[in-house]
């Protein structure tokens, strides 16, 4: 009787532990991204997703914009996207803690072009007009923060002019003899292959690093809490395949410039290749990212709460296990 009954637990145990089994493979994984840096992580994922492969049932697609993210997040549209750090926070008290942060894709994109001018550190923009873009938003207050600490002011050291799109930096750089700008990827390379006696002189992420002690972290991946919460094995199995999709960037620049092109995350294949190493691609999640993410986060809460939303995301805005 005895060997019955531990027969009959056995199998009950085997039979739940079934039961709890998710196949993910069969878990639809709606992931949106946009052109640029932020996208460039997913390349290799939207590769494998093509050809069938990948953990998860992806159906991986571009966005046009930044609204068009948040619309297909707040119509549950879209479970998984790849944004810009402030916009993340400012989904998440959009939504009322709606979604998640899962890790930091991408550090500081932002780089001093010039043509004509000699720059070789920040102190030698003293005296000199710089076109940027981002009046009012991350690259205003990154180049902001950055000369301050090497004791520069914008409007008395330094008069920076700003321009509606990145585009607009390639026209005040290529009809110019002298000129500076401050340029995200990938439009600071695109200036660089479109003019040739143009170069990139300073990485701005070179500069942060020299005055902080938290890297600037621009880009993340997100999800919707619900989904999170709903597909825990997915995600999971999502995370492993985006951390190899990133992985991959480095390990295969040619390949991911060829994907880029492909899939219309940065247009040419030739000024992706050129872009990629200054794009500084990475995977950061758990206890790092949030230590990264949350003082990025305070710094923007300082130079304008609204850029980020209003207020401080809460310790869920942070995915953990």
């Amino acid at each position: 009787m005895k060997k019955l009954i531990s027969i009959l637990l056995t199998l009950v145990f085997i039979l739940s532990l079934s039961a709890c089994g998710v196949n993910v493979k069969e878990v639809k994984a709606n992931v949106y991204g946009i052109a640029g840096p932020t996208g460039i992580g997913l390349a290799s994922l939207m590769k494998d997703a093509k050809n069938g492969e990948g953990s998860l049932d992806y159906n991986i697609q571009l966005a046009a914009s930044n609204d068009e993210i948040v619309a297909k997040i707040t119509n549950k549209e879209a479970d998984i996207a790849a944004v810009a750090t402030n916009l993340a926070s400012t989904l998440y008290n959009k939504t009322n803690g709606g979604i998640k942060v899962l890790a930091v894709n991408t550090l500081g994109v932002l780089n001093v072009v010039t043509k004509g001018v000699e720059v070789k550190s920040i102190a030698d923009l003293k005296g000199k007009t710089v076109y940027s873009t981002g009046q009012g938003a991350n690259p205003e207050y990154i180049l902001k923060s950055v000369l301050e600490n090497n004791n520069l002011k914008i409007g008395e050291d330094v008069t920076v002019e700003f321009v509606s799109q990145p585009a607009e930096l390639v026209a005040k750089v290529v009809p110019a003899k002298e000129a500076v700008v401050i340029a995200p990827q990938p439009v600071a390379t695109t200036i660089t292959v479109q003019d040739k006696e143009a170069k990139i002189a300073i990485d701005l992420n070179d500069e942060w690093d020299k005055f902080n002690d938290k890297k600037l972290v621009m880009g993340c991946i997100i999800a919707r809490s619900e989904y999170v919460e709903e597909n825990p094995e997915a995600i999971e199995a999502f995370l492993k395949d985006y951390e190899a999709s990133i992985a991959a960037v480095s390990e295969d620049i040619d390949a991911t410039a060829t994907a880029c092109e492909e899939f219309k995350i940065i247009p040419k294949a030739a000024v992706a290749k050129k872009a990629i190493p200054y794009c500084n691609i990475v995977f950061e999640d758990g206890a790092e990212m949030k230590a990264d993410l949350s003082a990025y986060l305070e710094f923007l809460f300082k130079a304008n709460p609204k850029s980020i939303g209003g207020k401080l995301p809460a310790d869920d805005f942070y995915y953990g296990k």
